[in-house]
């Protein structure tokens, strides 16, 4: 199956904490593949509840199973959202997710206060997440222990920072190839 096979309106884009600028790898798949981005009402100050509410209404409305292509922020909405929903198993195929960011880390407690504790429990669907050995937003054990608590299958990106623009990934064809796997 290549990126393009898959139906680019199953594909959702949950961007993290201040949305994924223009050279993101994010914005750059939904720019060549179509896929579609969750909008929420306030990325500056992200609110847990309502960003959930905005992935239920989103996941609800789809005609058929999505594939969830989250980074940062987006991987930590996943898991609670995929904790409270009745429609997690059923409706989502799989997820890849995208450098978390650990919300636990006193340097962003402040900035996101409606984030923490991380959930750590066991995804109802497939799901692969990446991590990287430099990410300043959580260390690469961090992101080992949540992969390990959500069922994920755990992907070791090496020193990519925090798998953004900064990164210079461009389209990232690696990212590609993991998601075709799911």
């Amino acid at each position: 199956m290549t990126s393009e096979a898959l139906n680019p309106q199953d594909v959702w884009l949950l961007p993290g904490w201040q949305n994924s600028d223009a050279g993101h790898w994010q914005s750059l798949w939904q720019q060549q593949f179509g896929y579609q981005r969750l909008e929420q009402h306030n990325w500056q100050h992200p609110l847990r509840g309502d960003w959930s509410i905005r992935l239920q209404e989103t996941v609800l409305d789809a005609p058929g199973p999505v594939t969830l292509v989250a980074h940062s922020l987006g991987c930590i909405l996943v898991e609670w959202w995929a904790a409270h929903s009745q429609v997690a198993k059923t409706k989502v195929r799989g997820a890849l997710l995208v450098a978390p960011v650990d919300t636990e880390l006193e340097s962003l407690r402040g900035a996101l206060p409606s984030w923490s504790p991380v959930l750590l429990h066991k995804l109802p669907f497939p799901s692969i997440l990446v991590g990287s050995e430099n990410d300043p937003n959580c260390s690469l054990a961090r992101a080992q222990a949540m992969a390990d608590g959500w069922g994920s299958r755990f992907v070791n990106a090496g020193a990519a920072g925090h798998i953004n623009t900064a990164s210079g990934l461009g389209l990232w064809d690696d990212g590609l190839a993991l998601l075709k796997t799911l």
